[in-house]
């Protein structure tokens, strides 16, 4: 097994690519490096596919971890969502470990379900100090 899919966070993208509509999950470090997770099994990506998620990774980081001078006054960001013609793209901060998880999607998908999903997936006090 690579060092990759070795980290606890593997499983847990796992579980969430195999949630409905959902085509990619996976975890990015804080300098946009994919440390667990990619494309769900079977699904082939769309032409370019890889290499926007890579674009996006980066620029998904950088939003989910600015300062945010609303959190204070609105609570703490839980999830950005960009919805295009092809895919929905969501990114999920975790602020304490300088990580996201970064979900590639069917249009059509739940967003406000699959949040859901995603914390009852990774809440589990292993993860928060890694």
């Amino acid at each position: 097994m690579s060092p990759e899919n070795s980290t606890p966070y593997e499983p847990r993208c796992i579980e969430v690519q195999h949630q409905d509509g959902v085509r990619f999950a996976a975890i990015i470090d804080k300098e946009g490096k994919k440390i667990a997770g990619g494309f769900r099994e079977g699904v082939v990506p769309y032409e370019e596919d890889e290499n926007r998620l890579h674009d996006f990774y980066k620029s998904a980081v950088d939003l989910s971890f600015q300062h945010d001078h609303l959190s204070t006054s609105l609570g703490a960001l839980n999830y950005i969502a960009s919805r295009r013609n092809k895919v929905v793209l969501i990114s999920f901060p975790f602020p304490i470990s300088q990580k996201i998880l970064l979900v590639s999607a069917e249009p059509g998908l739940d967003i406000e379900r699959l949040a859901e999903n995603v914390v009852k997936i990774f809440t589990d006090d292993s993860l928060a100090s890694d």
